[in-house]
């Protein structure tokens, strides 16, 4: 009974342990995923801070020719003040905000990029005054598709849009401050004809931007600026909760493992004359220690193996039929899972260990009792 117990014990540690990573797992990958949709995984630009660059199409060319490189495409960026429309101004009865513009071409940026409404709506984004604004910045605002909003640059040059679209990624360093029209236009309301201010570029393995990004500014003498570099530190804080979780429930299997501990010291306790006489029989203090590590590798094996199952059945069981999420509170409808190999095989490496190590402290005890002594 106490030896099922204890087996049950590692068994709920290592199927919380594979759980919680899967589902740490998951959420990193959704969110890079969700990042992606909207951020190019490498942007070249001018190496001087708001500088402009010709748009040059023999070098647009020639970059989408690069090896690694899928795609690229022209882009502009602005800043502005926006707001909802109140008046014939930008009057203090309006909803009023912080935008950064993106002017792209939509059948080029459509390549890059896996924002389905830039693609829905490329005729009305490349129209006169057609706009696509971030989920978050539309809501702040209080405008919806059709509704008219207002930008005043930094020159205090106000001019009207129409919104015709919006677009959700998840991650609100995009989806509040984000908004996109067609290059012409924009370069037509920043007064910057037939300037860029640079090139996005989407590559074969995101995991290589930095790489690839160095490789491309040799190249083309142009700064580049990689989606690690600008949510790299996200992504680390998504990854050191991965290992805070880790660690705590980690502790799960450790209190665990502490029961073998108990039954072993348990049974040398029991079997202690027993032991006595196999010693005296001839065996030695090697062959006593085996058979008591043996014995908690086998609780502890048993309880590893229970528990891996246990959490690939949970992790397979979400997987296959997602828990839902409200999607006024999530950038996600559901729960994301995502089993790793790695996780899986550290995990009951950890586990074994961690049995093994619990069952010495008893062993060693029984290898040392002296057969005179306790049949005396």
């Amino acid at each position: 009974m106490q030896s099922g117990i204890t087996v049950l014990g590692v068994a709920v540690g290592v199927m919380v342990l594979i759980v919680a990573l899967s589902l740490t797992n998951g959420f990193i990958d959704e969110l890079i995923s969700s990042t992606l949709r909207a951020t190019p995984m490498v942007t070249l630009q001018s190496y001087i801070a708001g500088d402009v660059l010709p748009d040059d199409r023999e070098l647009l060319a020639d970059l989408g020719r690069q090896p690694e490189v899928v795609a690229a495409a022209p882009m502009l960026t602005g800043q502005a003040l926006i707001a909802r429309r109140a008046s014939a101004s930008l009057g203090v009865s309006g909803r009023q905000g912080y935008t950064q513009i993106l002017g792209i071409e939509p059948h080029l940026e459509t390549e890059v990029l896996d924002l389905e409404v830039i693609a829905e709506q490329a005729e009305a984004l490349a129209q006169e005054g057609g706009i696509i604004l971030g989920a978050s910045l539309a809501q702040q605002l209080g405008v919806f598709r059709g509704d008219t909003i207002m930008l005043r640059d930094i020159s205090g040059a106000t001019s009207q849009f129409e919104v015709v679209g919006t677009f959700r990624v998840g991650n609100e360093l995009i989806d509040a401050v984000t908004s996109y029209m067609s290059l012409a236009n924009l370069q037509t309301y920043l007064g910057q004809e037939n300037a860029i201010t640079g090139y996005h570029v989407r590559l074969e393995d995101p995991t290589r931007a930095h790489e690839v990004g160095l490789d491309l500014a040799d190249r083309y003498s142009l700064r580049p600026v990689s989606w690690e570099g600008m949510f790299g530190s996200l992504v680390s804080q998504l990854r050191l909760q991965k290992a805070v979780i880790s660690v705590v429930v980690f502790l799960i299997v450790l209190v665990a493992a502490l029961g073998i501990t108990n039954i072993l010291v348990l049974t040398v306790a029991e079997k202690t004359e027993e032991i006595a006489i196999i010693r005296a029989l001839g065996a030695t203090e090697k062959q006593v220690l085996s058979v008591f590590t043996l014995e908690g590798l086998i609780l502890g094996g048993s309880g590893t193996i229970l528990g891996a199952l246990l959490g690939l059945l949970v992790s397979t069981y979400f997987r296959l039929q997602p828990f839902p999420l409200p999607g006024d509170l999530y950038f996600i409808t559901q729960l994301p899972v995502e089993v790793q190999a790695f996780d899986v095989l550290w995990v009951c490496g950890v586990s074994l260990a961690t049995s093994v190590i619990a069952g010495l402290i008893p062993a060693r005890r029984a290898a040392r009792l002296d057969p005179v002594a306790v049949l005396r």
